[in-house]
């Protein structure tokens, strides 16, 4: 039987190690960790009974990824639940733009910028299987979809801020430019608008859910199929060096580029060595778990009904604050994630405590010491009073990230920078992005193609490039 190495057991690792053992190979799987699933864990930060997400939160592209839809995930107790809303954006002045599932409700919600978003972001969700099959693979691909992908690219390639100037309301200016502010780049950037697009129209699609019992679930489904499967998992190892594999048929790396070219060490040729060393991270995520009690009040009480809240104001001032962040500089008002996850899977509650889940972007490596008090005035500015029902904090920094998972350098959880040419192609220009030059080698992480966020199609797309070259060794 010919035998897979894995080193990694994020989503895309997983993915990987399934796709190898359902095509009939031995698969081992390495984690550094003692627990595995990378970004997709849950655990008690603030206080027992409370169950927070680790790093991943709302998952949009695990619903509607090919991956996650040929499993069925749900025979191992996996599943997805979604707010009543499934994402708001609070602005000065007690409003709110709101995005429901319902592409309808939300055309109505924006008024006089309905017709404009059900034109640009509700095309995509109409598209969405198409467009799927076309970003979810390598930027260098011979599209199935060539009308759709072309409508597609024209939108994506335009900077955030320039699609947002199609809009005449600010809500929906301000609810589309915060879902691009997920890229973690400048959102005066070409192509800034790719992620504001799919993601929005993804909540169109599957929503914006939360696994069941915390993003812990997806990591225990996938490892139930690897059992099924008849991989093995094997915990607390640090693999340093590809020597210490012992000569697989093919290897997956779920890791940072950097850390692929310590593994290979000389095996790596000189170009992908290069690239790889070169690689930029980007900004940081500073997050903070809060155990509050009772809802958070925030001025438009519509956002409670809420399971993803974007704090982050303006166009303006989320076009500030992402400059700054990747200038190097804590922002005045840094873009905040926060998740309510309990609004959707009230079960990570504990009586009327409720469990509030958030990041802040922050330059990489920030440590800055008045974090936590800028990132938690900016949340009450339009949350007033939350500070007074805060009853624990649990803060982790970008150094916390990276000790915690080596992947995460910096504190970088989206995988590397997106801006300039790592945006259009990671981790290197190659035919193949996966392929590390190495005979068998691939890499497979967030700092490959399709980027990060739990879909699993890093793995599964590495996975597929190994397959084809075992065939095309043949035999032995």
């Amino acid at each position: 039987m010919q035998r897979a190495v894995v080193v990694g057991s994020g989503p895309n690792g997983l993915a990987g190690a399934i796709t190898l053992a359902r095509a009939g190979l031995a698969v081992r799987v390495y984690e550094a960790a003692d627990r595995p699933g990378g970004g997709a864990r849950s655990s008690e930060a603030t206080l027992p009974g409370l169950v927070h997400d680790d790093a991943s939160a709302a998952h949009p592209l695990a619903v509607v990824s090919p991956f996650f839809r040929d499993l069925d995930l749900g025979r191992h107790g996996l599943r997805f639940v979604s707010a009543e809303i499934e994402l708001a954006h609070p602005l000065p002045g007690g409003r709110a733009a709101l995005l429901w599932r319902d592409l309808d409700r939300t055309v109505d919600h924006l008024g006089t910028d309905g017709a404009r978003w059900r034109h640009t972001v509700g095309w995509a969700a109409r598209r969405f299987d198409a467009l799927a099959g076309e970003v979810f693979r390598p930027i260098l691909h011979v599209p199935r979809h060539p009308l759709t992908l072309g409508r597609f690219g024209a939108l994506a390639a335009l900077p955030a801020s320039v699609l947002a100037r199609a809009f005449r309301t600010e809500e929906a200016a301000a609810l589309l430019t915060g879902v691009a502010a997920h890229g973690f780049g400048r959102l005066t950037a070409p192509f800034s608008s790719s992620i504001g697009v799919l993601l929005a129209a993804a909540g169109h699609v599957g929503g914006w859910p939360v696994a069941e019992g915390g993003s812990q679930a997806i990591t225990d489904a996938l490892l139930a199929e690897l059992r099924d499967l008849g991989a093995e998992v094997v915990t607390g190892t640090h693999v340093r060096s590809f020597e210490a594999l012992g000569e697989p048929d093919v290897c997956l790396l779920d890791t940072s580029p950097g850390a692929a070219a310590a593994i290979l060490g000389d095996r790596l040729p000189a170009r992908p060595r290069r690239a790889y060393r070169r690689w930029r991270m980007g900004p940081a995520a500073f997050k903070i778990d809060l155990a509050v009690a009772g809802p958070i009040p925030w001025t438009d009480p519509r956002v409670a009904r809420a399971g993803t809240v974007h704090v982050g104001g303006t166009v303006a001032e989320m076009v500030e604050a992402e400059a700054a962040t990747n200038a190097g500089r804590l922002p005045r008002r840094p873009f905040v994630l926060l998740g309510q996850q309990d609004v959707a899977d009230p079960g990570r509650r504990a009586g009327d405590l409720h469990p509030v889940y958030l990041y802040a972007h922050v330059p990489n490596g920030c440590e800055d010491p008045t974090a936590v008090d800028v990132i938690l005035d900016h949340v009450e500015r339009y949350a007033p009073g939350l500070r007074d029902r805060i009853r624990h904090v649990a803060v982790t920094t970008p150094a916390d990230l990276a000790a915690r998972n080596p992947n995460l350098v910096g504190g970088d959880i989206a995988g590397g920078a997106s801006s300039g040419r790592q945006l259009v192609f990671r981790p290197r220009i190659a035919a193949d992005p996966y392929a590390t030059g190495v005979p068998g080698v691939y890499l497979c992480s967030a700092s490959t193609p399709p980027g990060a966020a739990v879909h699993g199609m890093g793995g599964y797309n590495a996975a597929r490039r190994a397959l084809r070259h075992l065939a095309a060794r043949g035999p032995g």
